[in-house]
C-alpha cells in the first residue's frame, strides 16, 4: 500500500538514450532543474522516458506528478515557463541536469527557486576556510 507502481508507458525517446537511464523502481528519474542565466538550481522533479522524450523534442520542460499521477509542462496552468536549453545525464545515468530559461517563479510557493530554507551547518574543526 501506499507504493508508486507505474504503467510503462509508450514512448519514442531514442533507444540509445533509454539504455543508459538507471530509474527508480516506478520507472522514473530525478531531474535537477538550474536556471541558465543564473546558474541558479531552481527545483527538483522527476521524468520518466516519455517526460524526457518530449522535453528534449519541444523545448519545453515536461515532468511526470508523482502526486496527480500525470505529465505536466512546466507552466501550464501557472504560467511560469521553463524552456529547455539543454539536458546532461550524469555519469550514473540516474540523474539528469535541465538547464533552462525561467519564466517566473520555479516554486510552486512562489519562490524564484525551491532550496530557499537553508539549514544551519556547523563548520568542521580547523575552519571553514578551505
Amino acid at each position: 500500500m501506499g507504493e508508486n507502481r507505474r504503467v510503462a508507458v509508450k514512448t519514442d525517446l531514442d533507444p540509445a538514450i533509454a539504455d543508459r537511464l538507471k530509474r527508480t523502481s516506478d520507472g522514473l528519474v530525478a531531474a535537477i532543474v538550474r536556471e541558465h542565466g543564473s546558474g541558479d538550481v531552481l527545483m527538483l522533479a522527476w521524468m520518466d522516458d516519455e517526460a524526457l522524450h518530449r522535453t528534449l523534442t519541444t523545448g519545453r520542460a515536461t515532468y511526470w506528478s508523482r502526486s496527480r499521477e500525470e505529465y505536466w509542462v512546466k507552466g501550464a496552468t501557472s504560467g511560469h515557463f521553463q524552456y529547455v536549453r539543454s539536458v546532461a545525464l550524469d555519469c550514473d545515468g540516474d540523474a539528469l541536469l535541465v538547464t533552462v530559461d525561467q519564466v517566473g517563479a520555479a516554486c510552486h510557493t512562489g519562490a524564484h527557486t525551491c532550496f530557499f530554507d537553508e539549514l544551519p551547518v556547523t563548520s568542521p574543526a580547523g575552519g571553514a576556510d578551505r
